[in-house]
């Protein structure tokens, strides 16, 4: 087995914060934590950052009521009732604009505004992104690129009080999240090849989806 220099919890095989055991590996960031941080974070999760307060007591009060009991989409109309978030926007992938509107329906039901905002919105061609015509799905033909910036920034106008990723890719997830003035939650992560599912390549590392420890592999993509 490799040697990891800065081992983090992804190496840790005890992982005791969770119920507080006296036990902790030498790398554990628990036991690293000092007194004044421990206080700070508590600070802030108890109110002295308002918003962060919210979310987090928002999100406990979820978990709590309601673990293994609701599913993602319930638990997302909980969460937004819970921080006061009557308008809430979509920023979604074109592939699952089906999906977005049975979402939206749901939303609607349950006594939500809704802002869908598309990821084609604008329509601006790849090549005007400055992205290079042999690197489109479909070399010179006319094809727009995801405009992540933009669907934050028409949610953004909408004063939304909650967005929701609904399967946009890899990367445009991140620029939608960093644009969006309002907290960002993920309904859909988008796998193309396994059905929106990505954690089925994990739960596969050893049989369908070998080729992922497949280190020659890795440094080639």
């Amino acid at each position: 087995m490799t040697k990891i220099d800065n081992p983090t919890c992804s190496e840790c095989r005890q992982l005791h914060c969770y119920r507080h055991d006296a036990r902790y590996p030498k790398h554990c960031a628990t036991t690293a934590l000092d007194e004044g941080e421990r206080a700070e974070l508590a600070a802030l999760y108890g109110g002295a950052d308002p918003e962060d307060s919210r979310l987090a007591h928002a999100a406990a009060e979820v978990e709590g009521l309601y673990y293994g009991k609701i599913n993602r989409v319930e638990e997302t109309v909980a969460f937004a009732r819970r921080i006061g978030a009557d308008r809430i926007g979509i920023g979604t992938c074109f592939g699952l604009i089906e999906e977005t509107r049975v979402l939206v329906k749901i939303l609607r039901l349950a006594g939500f505004k809704t802002f869908a905002a598309l990821c084609k919105v604008g329509s601006i061609d790849k090549t005007e992104m400055g992205i290079a015509e042999d690197l489109k799905i479909k070399c010179d033909s006319y094809e727009a690129g995801c405009n992540p910036v933009l669907q934050a920034r028409l949610l953004n106008r909408e004063n939304t009080g909650l967005n929701i990723v609904m399967g946009l890719c890899v990367g445009h997830d991140s620029l939608f999240v960093k644009h969006s003035d309002a907290p960002v939650t993920t309904m859909v992560v988008k796998d193309r090849v396994l059905g929106h599912n990505p954690v089925a390549a994990l739960y596969t590392v050893g049989s369908y989806s070998a080729r992922l420890v497949d280190h020659e592999r890795l440094k080639s993509l």
